[in-house]
């Protein structure tokens, strides 16, 4: 009964995070059959109503939202525990959910996974790719990492690194494109533009060498909002493109790209490692944390 009590409670908290039945059981991997019967037998055992449902929506009544916030830090107790007691053991175990930029999964986080896997062999990792910002609590991720600022004030913020940039073309493109020697050159040349996903604005480069700075600025001949097909528009000879170093890194050793003006710097963005401020760090979550920002400490391409 207590078990069944906790599960119950498991999904309470996940339906108030998520909004909705069904995306609390696809969260939790259970039909929603079995959802819907957790929730009846948690009203009824604690004789009030916890939940206001409605065709579009579900949320916590005023009870269920007092609930919420006891229950949700009593889990939170829990697993912290379970997870402490795995690690005396030395043996962290369960799953984590993460997020992040698709260059930091592709070019640093993806190809050293098997030394975690050696290390940690009872976690299992969820791990997502992309450019748009997720709400970590709704999504039920556990930690992120997140370029640029980070001005969430729900979000603990961990310092991780640098995407650093540079600016690139193609030898195909180069090679009927008018001479570049200086950054004020550039406005002669096709520039591609990069828009972030997640808030619509697109990426203004900064040249910097000593005490000079030139901003590009001038209309992108096209603009792209993926990290993949941006580049893949730099080495197909469409224009310059403005790309992290750890992207551009195989493209310029192989030919495709060129680095072009590589006496000025491209500006860098910071990357932080980012989790919900009223959640506490399980050994399986902190496992994954110490060992990716100690990975990307060391990579002079990300450090």
């Amino acid at each position: 009964m207590a078990f069944d009590r906790l599960e119950a409670m498991r999904a309470f908290c996940r339906i108030v995070e998520v909004g909705s039945f069904v995306g609390a059981a696809d969260a939790l991997g259970v039909p929603k059959t079995t959802i819907s019967g957790q929730i009846q037998g948690l009203e009824a055992h604690l004789g009030m109503k916890l939940l206001h449902r409605t065709t579009r929506k579900v949320s916590p009544t005023t009870d269920g939202a007092a609930y919420y916030e006891r229950a949700r830090a009593l889990l939170d107790d829990l697993d912290e525990l379970e997870s402490s007691a795995a690690h005396a053991r030395n043996l962290p175990r369960g799953r984590v959910k993460v997020e992040m930029p698709s260059p930091v999964g592709t070019f640093l986080i993806i190809p050293a996974l098997p030394d975690f896997v050696a290390r940690y062999p009872d976690v299992q990792l969820d791990i997502g790719c992309g450019e748009r910002v997720l709400d970590l609590v709704q999504e039920g991720i556990d930690c992120a990492f997140r370029g640029g600022p980070v001005a969430d004030h729900e979000l603990v913020a961990r310092p991780a690194g640098q995407m650093r940039f540079c600016l690139c073309a193609a030898p195909s493109y180069l090679a009927s494109a008018p001479p570049l020697a200086t950054p004020a050159d550039l406005a002669q040349h096709r520039y591609l533009g990069f828009v972030f996903a997640a808030t619509g604005k697109q990426f203004t480069p900064m040249l910097h060498r000593g005490v000079e700075s030139h901003s590009i600025t001038q209309p992108p001949a096209m603009r792209f909002n993926n990290a993949g097909a941006y580049i893949a528009s730099g080495v197909a000879g469409l224009g310059i493109v403005s790309i992290a170093r750890a992207e551009a890194a195989q493209h310029l050793r192989s030919g495709a790209l060129v680095e072009l003006l590589p006496e000025w710097q491209l500006g860098s963005m910071p990357i932080n490692l980012v989790y919900p401020y009223t959640r506490r760090l399980s050994a399986r979550v902190r496992a994954f944390t110490d060992w990716a920002t100690a990975l990307m400490a060391s990579d002079p391409l990300w450090s």
